[in-house]
C-alpha cells in the first residue's frame, strides 16, 4: 500500500464514523501489546514527534505505564507544534498523568543540545511516520544517532524515522529498528526496505474496515492534483468529444462543459452540422467543430483523426444516434486513433466487444445495465456480489476499464474493484450520464490513471448531484449539476 492510499483510507474510515482518535488509540495499543510479547516490564525510552506518529507513541506510553514499564518520553519539538488534534489530546492526557505517583517522565526537546544518551532496555521510535518529507534536521537527526548508538531493542512505529515511506530508500540516515510495527497494511517503503532498518515487521489491524478501501469516499478527493502554478493553455488537458445528432444536441454539450468544470483547458466538440449552432449557443467556452452531414459518416473520419492529434482523451457516443454508417465510421476511427477513449451511450450499441479488445490504447466503457447487455450480450445479475464478479470478468476479457452505472456504480479494470454509492434518485433525469463521461474524460486528459479516473469521476459526479439535490431536491436537471462540480475539486490537496 502506498502512502496516498493510506491517507485516503484513513479519511474514508473517518467518514464512515470510525474516528481518527479511535484509530490512534488502537495503533498505540498495538505497539504496547507487541512490546508485552517481547519483554517483561523494564525501562523504556520513547522518542515522539509532533505528528500522528508521535500520537501513537503517546498512547503506547499509557498502556506501557499501566503494565509496570518505567516510561520516559521525549517529545522532539514543543507541544505547541503538535499538528494532529488527536495527538494533542493524547499529549494533554499524558501531561495530566505526569504527577508524583506516576512513573512517566516527560521531556520536551526543542534543541538538539537537550538530547542526552539515556540507556534503556527498549526504545520506541515514534518520531516521523509516513508523512516524512525533506531532509532531516536537528534535533531529529541527533535523536536517530542516539537510538542507533544505544544497546537497546528498538521498535519503530509504522516506519523507521528517516526512511522514505514510499520507496524504502535511506538518503541520509534512519533509525535501525529490530521491530517495525505498522498498521492496516504493509507500506510500500517497508516492502522495499533493507532489513537492517526495518527488522521484523508486524502488521496490526487497527479497525479500518475493508469498505474504506472498497467504496469511494471523501478521502479519494485527496488524489486530485494541484494545478501547476506555471502551467500554460492546454497543459491541463484537452478533450475531444464526438457526439450529437439531429435529436440530441444537449448530450455532447454536457460532456464538454463538465470536462471544463473538471479542470481541462480545452474542450472540443465534433458534431454533425445540424446541431453545431445549437451547441455553440449553449456555452461559448466550447470549441465546436462542424462535421459534413446531419450524422457522422465516412466523410468525417479524416477530420476527426486530425482533431484527435491535438487531444489527450476522447469521449465517444453521447447523443451520437444509431445510423448504420455512423457505426461503421466509428469502427474505422477506433482502428486508427491513438489516444485514451471513453465510450458511452449509443456508441456502446454501435461498437462491439472484439473491436474494443484489440484497441491499442486505453479504454473506459461507461454503460448502464441496458447498454451493458447490448455491448456484452449479458444481463447484469441482481445481487451485488455477482455483479462485481461479472464486471471483473468482462473487464479482463475486453482489456478495458468498465464503469457500470447504477444505484451502486461498479468500477473495475479486471484486477481492481471500486464501488461508488454517491448520487440520488433525482439523477435519473437525462444528461447526468453525459456529465459523468465528461468528468472521466477530463481526468484522463489530465493524466490520471484510467482506473483512478473512472472511480474518481463516478464519486465526483454523484457527489455533485447530491450537492445539487440539497438545493433543488429531486426536481434537479442535469445542467444544475454542472455548477457543483468545481466544489468537489476545491477539496483537492
Amino acid at each position: 500500500m502506498n502512502i496516498m492510499d493510506m491517507m485516503v483510507v484513513d479519511a474514508n474510515t473517518d467518514a464512515l464514523g470510525i474516528s481518527k482518535a479511535l484509530l490512534m488509540e488502537n495503533a498505540g495499543k498495538c505497539v504496547a501489546q507487541k512490546i508485552f510479547e517481547i519483554s517483561k516490564p523494564c525501562k523504556i525510552n520513547i522518542y515522539a514527534g509532533t505528528g500522528g506518529n508521535g500520537g501513537d507513541g503517546f498512547v503506547a506510553a499509557r498502556y506501557l505505564h499501566n503494565h509496570g514499564f518505567e516510561v520516559e518520553l521525549s517529545l522532539i519539538g514543543h507541544s505547541s507544534r503538535i499538528s494532529s488534534y488527536e495527538a494533542l489530546k493524547n499529549w494533554e492526557l499524558l501531561s495530566k498523568l505526569n504527577i508524583e505517583t506516576n512513573n512517566i517522565i516527560l521531556n520536551i526537546i526543542e534543541d538538539h543540545s537537550q538530547l542526552e544518551f539515556n540507556n534503556a532496555e527498549l526504545v520506541i521510535d515514534a518520531i516521523l511516520g509516513t508523512g516524512t518529507k525533506g531532509k532531516l534536521r536537528k534535533p531529529v537527526s541527533k535523536a536517530i544517532d542516539i537510538i542507533n548508538n544505544s544497546n537497546s531493542t528498538v521498535i519503530a512505529v509504522d516506519i523507521p524515522t528517516g526512511m522514505d515511506p514510499q520507496t524504502g530508500i535511506v538518503e541520509y540516515k534512519a533509525v535501525k529498528a529490530d521491530f517495525t510495527i505498522t498498521f492496516h497494511k504493509k507500506k510500500s517503503g517497508l516492502i522495499n526496505a533493507d532489513k537492517e532498518y526495518v527488522g521484523n515487521i508486524t502488521v496490526c489491524d487497527i479497525g479500518i474496515p475493508k469498505e474504506a478501501e472498497l467504496y469511494t469516499g471523501p478521502g479519494d478527493l485527496l488524489r486530485l492534483k494541484q494545478r501547476n502554478f506555471n502551467s500554460h493553455k492546454g497543459q491541463n488537458g484537452k478533450v475531444l468529444i464526438l457526439g450529437g445528432s439531429e435529436d440530441y444536441s444537449g448530450a455532447p454539450a454536457f460532456v464538454g462543459i463538465s470536462a471544463l468544470r473538471s479542470g481541462v483547458d480545452i474542450s472540443v466538440v465534433a458534431c454533425p452540422r445540424c446541431v453545431t449552432s445549437t451547441i455553440r449557443s449553449y456555452c461559448p467556452d466550447l470549441i465546436v467543430k462542424s462535421l459534413s452531414n446531419n450524422y457522422i459518416t465516412f466523410d468525417d473520419i479524416d477530420k476527426i483523426m486530425e482533431l484527435s492529434k491535438n487531444a489527450d482523451s476522447m469521449v465517444v457516443g453521447c447523443g451520437i444516434g444509431r445510423e448504420e454508417e455512423t457505426g461503421l465510421a466509428l469502427k474505422e476511427i477506433i482502428k486508427k486513433i491513438n489516444i485514451p477513449i471513453i465510450i458511452d451511450a449509443d456508441a456502446l450499441k454501435l461498437l462491439n466487444f472484439d473491436l474494443i479488445k484489440q484497441y491499442k490504447n486505453e479504454v473506459i466503457l461507461t454503460p448502464h445495465k441496458t447498454e451493458f447487455k447490448a455491448f456484452f450480450g449479458l444481463d447484469v445479475p441482481k445481487k451485488l456480489d455477482q455483479q462485481i464478479k461479472t464486471i471483473i470478468e468482462c473487464s479482463k476479457k475486453c482489456k478495458s476499464t468498465i464503469l457500470l452505472k447504477g444505484s451502486t456504480d461498479i468500477i473495475s479494470n479486471g484486477y481492481k474493484i471500486k464501488l461508488n454509492t454517491t448520487g440520488n434518485p433525482g439523477m435519473t433525469v437525462g444528461g447526468t450520464g453525459d456529465i459523468l463521461a465528461g468528468i472521466v474524460g477530463a481526468l484522463v486528459a489530465q493524466g490520471y490513471d484510467i482506473f483512478e479516473a473512472a472511480y474518481l469521476g463516478s464519486y465526483i459526479n454523484g457527489s455533485a448531484g447530491d450537492l445539487t439535490a440539497e438545493d433543488y431536491g429531486y426536481n434537479l436537471i442535469a445542467s444544475d449539476i454542472l455548477k457543483y462540480i468545481p466544489k468537489l475539486f476545491k477539496k483537492r490537496i
